[in-house]
């Protein structure tokens, strides 16, 4: 299980993380999503810790917590969704006389 840290500083790396997490348990891996346009920290990271003892310590400590000017949310990970598939809104687009026009 890994845990979602929130409302990070987009200055924050992996081993600030590391640093405040490990005070609770051994850490595993730090991950923190970029923008894909502009490689930027997106405000938020997981952590995966060794043990679920050291997730709740963690997590039951560090919610709330100010750290870097921000407070924090700390809370266990929830499963990535599955993104729907794009719908085109229905119907299909069909030649007639005038041109094309959706057909619905």
């Amino acid at each position: 299980m890994s845990i979602y840290v929130g409302n990070l500083s987009y200055s924050v790396t992996q081993d600030d993380l590391t640093k405040v997490f490990s005070e609770y348990g051994a850490v595993k891996r730090v991950q923190l999503p970029t923008d894909r346009e502009t490689g930027r920290a997106r405000g938020f990271g997981f952590v995966e810790m060794e043990s679920s003892a050291a997730e709740d310590a963690a997590i039951q400590a560090l919610d709330g917590a100010e750290w870097m000017g921000r407070v924090m949310k700390v809370n266990k990970a929830r499963p990535k969704e599955e993104k729907a598939t794009r719908s085109g809104g229905g119907g299909s687009w069909q030649k007639n006389n005038s041109g094309y026009s959706r057909d619905y």
